[in-house]
């Protein structure tokens, strides 16, 4: 049915294929989550600063 060195390319194929895959569940995963949590703590970060100034121009 296959040679030895299709069976070598299969493998070589089936390994790349299951590497991309789980390299693709954990970005998916683990990676973008964090991205957008960060994100969205930068924002709040970002709209307290810009009300403390708000305040503080008003209070001059």
């Amino acid at each position: 049915m296959f040679d030895f060195d299709q069976y070598l390319g299969f493998l070589a194929f089936l390994s790349i294929a299951t590497i991309g895959f789980w390299l693709m569940i954990f970005l998916i995963s683990f990676v973008v989550p964090y991205w957008i949590g960060g994100s969205i703590i930068e924002m709040i970060k970002e709209k307290k600063e810009a009300k403390r100034k708000e305040r503080e121009g008003l209070n001059s």
